[in-house]
């Protein structure tokens, strides 16, 4: 009897082993694990609530600017990810957006900025914020992107949204799914 026992314990412990090697990296990390290959460092990062996303920033309120790294794999591997700012309410409407994704050429990480004027439309164009240093990378499933923007003086806090969709046709994003997670991935940062 206690041989049974034993092997029942084994393969417990052998099955959930076996399951904890099947998380993907991304599913796995936290944000404080994480290092980048630029070897930049942030002062804060957020473990996000929804679509296995985190965000490290550094806000320098003499230069009122944020530098931020935005991680999160893509809905697909040919996919985007994308980190915005909303200055005039809380969801995608309205939001100004750096959106990263593979360049069908070469496959080489490209970030561009929208202003998300509608649900509609996702269009590249300049948004309302200085945006500088701006790079992306793809790696273990995730891609990564690094910019900073110059923010108004005395900004206390901002409206993040951020999101990930599943493909890109001919340099233009298409559309990301409209689940619970990709609808509620939305909050303040307070900086």
């Amino acid at each position: 009897m206690a041989s049974l026992q034993f092997k029942a314990v084994l393969f417990l412990c052998l099955s959930s082993l076996m399951l904890l090697l099947l998380i993907s990296p991304s599913h796995s990390l936290k944000c404080t694990s994480q290092t980048f290959k630029n070897n930049k460092q942030y002062t804060n990062c957020t473990d996000l609530p929804y679509l296995d996303a985190f965000l490290h920033w550094t806000y320098t309120p003499s230069a009122s600017s944020l530098s931020i790294a935005y991680v999160a794999p893509p809905a697909k591997p040919d996919g985007w990810v994308a980190w915005a700012i909303n200055p005039t309410g809380t969801g995608m409407a309205g939001s100004q957006a750096l959106l990263a994704f593979k360049q069908p050429d070469d496959g080489s990480m490209i970030v561009n900025t929208y202003n998300i004027s509608s649900y509609s439309s996702v269009v590249e164009s300049k948004i309302a914020y200085d945006v500088s240093d701006a790079s992306a990378e793809h790696s273990d499933g995730v891609m990564r992107i690094f910019a900073t923007l110059g923010l108004p003086a005395n900004t206390k806090s901002v409206n993040q949204v951020w999101q990930v969709g599943g493909s890109v046709t001919e340099g233009v994003p298409n559309h990301h799914e409209f689940e619970t997670a990709n609808l509620n991935s939305m909050g303040t940062l307070v900086l």
